[in-house]
């Protein structure tokens, strides 16, 4: 049973859990890179309708969306190294960080192939038209009118999934991630104040979050104006 409520325990549990809150950024950023990768990649059989891998990436994302990211976790955890030794490929004394990057990766490219798919279709066809007429190729069409436009479309989504990807790597810890949670598993057996842990991990991440959103809030009003500036000019 736990110890009785010190609160001056949460001012001294916090500098003690931010020595590890590079390893949380560390997960986000890798694995936000990659899966923004792999979303493009998965957006474009969707967008073309490319038979045989449209069927996959549908199948993938919603396999991704129906299940809970812990199991996921897991499945690559302990599937991956299962499925590589069948080809020789021996990488069970990887790192459980590369696992963790691999997962938080493959969820995020779910997520990052719809985001991009239906911003790419929001964009009015219209303009793609107009850019056919004064010349234009569908290459300059795409990364002149569609793309600057999609981006801004897809960001606040894009942002809300960066976010959500930051509090889903707290269950890095599960399987041996030494991060801000897992440093703060290692407090409760050692000190038995779970509470005041949780507390001081709650306060950490959502100040992140804050922050996170503060620089989101400052880009989206950047690509807004950025884009009526393109408008002004364009008439």
């Amino acid at each position: 049973m736990g110890k009785s409520f010190d609160p001056l325990l949460i001012i001294e549990f916090i500098p003690t859990l931010i020595h590890y809150l590079g390893v949380t950024l560390q997960i986000l950023a890798a694995s936000i890179f990659l899966g923004l990768i792999l979303g493009v990649a998965a957006a474009i059989p969707r967008l073309f309708k490319i038979p045989l891998l449209n069927q996959v990436v549908i199948l993938y994302v919603s396999f991704i969306r129906g299940t809970p990211i812990i199991i996921q976790l897991f499945l690559i955890f302990y599937g991956l190294p299962a499925v590589l030794m069948l080809f020789n490929i021996d990488i069970s004394k990887l790192e459980a960080i590369y696992f963790v990057i691999i997962t938080y990766a493959i969820s995020n490219g779910a997520s990052f192939a719809e985001i991009f798919r239906g911003a790419i279709r929001a964009v009015d066809y219209g303009q793609t038209e107009a850019a056919y007429s004064v010349g234009m190729t569908a290459r300059q069409n795409f990364f002149r009118v569609v793309f600057p436009q999609a981006i801004r479309i897809a960001f606040p989504n894009m942002a809300n999934s960066v976010i959500g990807s930051l509090k889903d790597t707290s269950l890095a810890f599960t399987i041996g991630v030494m991060d801000m949670v897992g440093r703060g598993d290692t407090l409760i057996a050692s000190t038995a104040h779970a509470l005041e842990v949780y507390i001081s991990l709650s306060i950490i991440y959502y100040a992140v979050v804050l922050l996170f959103e503060k620089i989101f809030s400052k880009l989206e009003k950047y690509f807004n104006r950025y884009q009526k500036s393109n408008v002004s000019t364009t008439a």
